[in-house]
């Protein structure tokens, strides 16, 4: 505890007052922990992307990638429906009004891609900040329906 005394001029007394430094304690020390915790985690994301990034990479290293990985399949969400993009052609799905996109339409064009190319597992859904997140779940969700497992995210490429 601090404490100070003070005079009082009407009275010609002194008082004692009692600061409670507890609380000033208590927040510091919750400061520091946050801030010797966060440095660690710091450290320890460095080293993980170091040793990947410049350690020797051996034969065994090697991994062979996924037929038809070279084949794109992308679902476009953008504000006028989905586009999707299956090597090099484009397929169109408007919506079916201001805030309902045709997910079962995207669903059977996905159905059909993978009847084409059974043995593709990935796809990637792509979308805009505008679009509203709701339909990017729907995009994931009709790629896994349609049997692609390997789903990624990403705002690149949608134009």
């Amino acid at each position: 505890m601090a404490q100070f005394q003070e005079m009082n001029p009407s009275s010609g007394r002194k008082s004692n007052v009692d600061l409670n430094l507890v609380p000033f304690i208590d927040l510091m020390s919750v400061c520091i922990i946050f801030l010797l915790i966060t440095a660690v985690w710091t450290q320890v994301s460095m080293i993980q992307l170091g040793s990947s990034i410049y350690s020797k990479k051996t034969t065994d290293d090697i991994i062979e990638p996924p037929p038809f990985s070279e084949l794109i399949l992308r679902v476009d969400v953008l504000q006028e429906g989905f586009r999707i993009l299956l090597g090099k052609d484009f397929i169109s799905v408007p919506k079916l009004s201001d805030e309902n996109y045709d997910k079962d339409k995207l669903i059977a064009i996905l159905k059909k891609a993978k009847e084409q190319y059974p043995e593709k597992m990935d796809g990637v859904a792509s979308v805009r900040d505008q679009v509203y997140y709701k339909h990017l779940i729907e995009a994931m969700d009709a790629l896994l329906i349609a049997g692609f497992p390997q789903v990624s995210i990403t705002t690149t490429g949608v134009q």
